[in-house]
């Protein structure tokens, strides 16, 4: 036993110390053998199995093939990661847009590593500096006079802090979202988001949200002129830029600066959600800059970390942040704005900017998106689409289950990429934005080889 004699322990605790000892020595493990991966293997499958969830196991039998749906992920760095067995993958979905500065880039890293030798976490009370000097970097890069910050944790609860900041600012209660528009799980972001698997065991949500299609700007005003109408005025219009879990969806030229005027002239506050296109994913630190628009509240998290800590935050305009002024604790959370997530969403805003990393996603993006355009033009009974800004890509198939083979394809040939909203008609390309030509070049290739396969086989 470590740090303890095992006849002095409880009892009722003999069997959970002696599994944590062993876990922890395999944590603490550079290099391990092949018997421990095994073990790791049959210890992470039974877990899922037994204590966390199993439909997660039946999910990843269908995105990797039968011989691989146990593989499980151990060490990272770059553009990639290795299995438990040693196996490495490019990874082309970055997390989900995570990795935007790679995988465990030395700065984030070493920043939260000094970090957490001073002080992990704050005290609650005492005022913590991090905190302030990363709010202060998020006002000085984001679009126009955006402001002020809550930290959170997480996406939805960047979108939660939102929707209670726009109910504040007005107290209207209805908000417009978009179809396909994913903007989270927890209960309020939910009421926000399109995907209606995910809603309706939920049902009913938040009231006063209506849905229009993203992109229609003419369905957008009249849903504004009935609200106005009936007298319930729109207290917010919530939208990505580029819809990312909806399959990667661009907005039709001029859509978020009509929507833009729309908000102004009825008074409604604009949110846009870059949980996921923020950080320099779409080419631009920001994808509103891509458009020209400014928001009144924006939502960042997924890539804030560099992939290192789970941070998230929620930048807005002076006029509506000020409703938090007199009361700061009507709205908190415990570890939202944390030292340690603090200092690595510093750094990696510091990598973002010395590495010219939106820059370089627009240009390897442009070459990304060309080579895949020429495979879609090769295999155009397999390939509906290619569509993307910057290294935010969407290949959308035919079908649904051409979706899936070429997803279990690509894990066998060592590629990452996933589907979107647990659909895989589209598959998307996230990679990190570090990402090389000659990384590229392999994809392409192995995309190549897949479709052969599919095409051959007819699928």
């Amino acid at each position: 036993m470590n740090n303890l004699d095992g006849n002095k322990v409880k009892e009722t605790y003999k069997d959970a110390y002696s599994y944590i000892n062993k876990v922890l020595d395999v944590i603490q493990k550079a290099d391990i053998l092949p018997d421990e991966a095994q073990w790791i293997t049959k210890e992470t499958i039974n877990g899922f199995k037994e204590y966390v969830n199993p439909g997660f196991l039946e999910y990843r039998k269908t995105v990797t093939l039968d011989s691989q749906f146990a593989a499980v992920e151990w060490s990272d760095s770059g553009c990639c990661f290795k299995d438990v067995n040693g196996k490495e993958y490019i990874d082309c979905l970055g997390g989900f847009g995570i990795y935007n500065v790679g995988h465990r880039h030395p700065k984030v890293v070493k920043a939260v590593e000094h970090q957490l030798k001073r002080q992990a976490l704050h005290s609650q009370d005492l005022l913590d500096p991090l905190r302030a000097m990363l709010a202060k970097i998020l006002a000085k890069i984001t679009p126009g006079d955006l402001k002020y910050s809550f930290f959170t944790n997480s996406g939805t609860e960047s979108v939660e802090a939102a929707i209670k900041l726009a109910k504040m600012y007005s107290e209207r209660n209805t908000f417009i979202a978009a179809t396909r528009g994913f903007h989270g799980k927890s209960l309020g972001s939910l009421s926000g988001t399109a995907k209606s698997a995910f809603r309706k065991p939920f049902l009913p949500l938040i009231p006063g949200f209506r849905h229009v299609p993203f992109g229609d700007i003419d369905m957008m005003r009249k849903t504004f002129e009935s609200c106005a109408l009936v007298g319930e005025d729109v207290a917010a219009v919530i939208l990505e830029p580029i819809q990312g879990e909806g399959g990667i969806i661009l907005p039709p030229e001029n859509y978020l600066k009509e929507v833009r005027a729309l908000c102004d002239e009825y008074g409604a506050l604009f949110i846009l959600d870059e949980v996921q296109t923020g950080m320099g994913r779409t080419g631009k630190m920001f994808a509103s800059e891509l458009y020209g628009v400014v928001p009144d509240i924006l939502c960042l998290a997924k890539a804030l970390g560099g992939g290192v800590m789970p941070v998230g935050a929620v930048v807005a305009k002076e006029k509506v942040f000020k409703n938090l002024f007199a009361n700061p604790f009507i709205h908190t959370t415990t570890f939202g704005g944390n030292p340690l997530a603090c200092a690595a969403a510093i750094a990696t805003i510091q990598v973002l900017i010395e590495e010219n990393l939106p820059e370089r996603a627009a240009e390897v993006g442009d070459y990304f998106l060309t080579r895949l355009k020429e495979c879609a033009a090769e295999y155009k009974d397999i390939i509906m689409d290619v569509r993307g800004k910057g290294l935010m890509i969407g290949i959308e198939f035919h079908n649904n289950e051409i979706g899936y083979e070429f997803s279990k394809g690509m894990f066998n040939e060592g590629v990452l990429v996933a589907g979107t909203l647990i659909n895989s008609k589209t598959i998307r390309i996230e990679p990190p934005l570090t990402i090389a030509i000659d990384e590229i070049d392999k994809v392409v290739s192995a995309i190549h080889k897949v479709l052969a396969h599919l095409k051959n086989h007819s699928i």
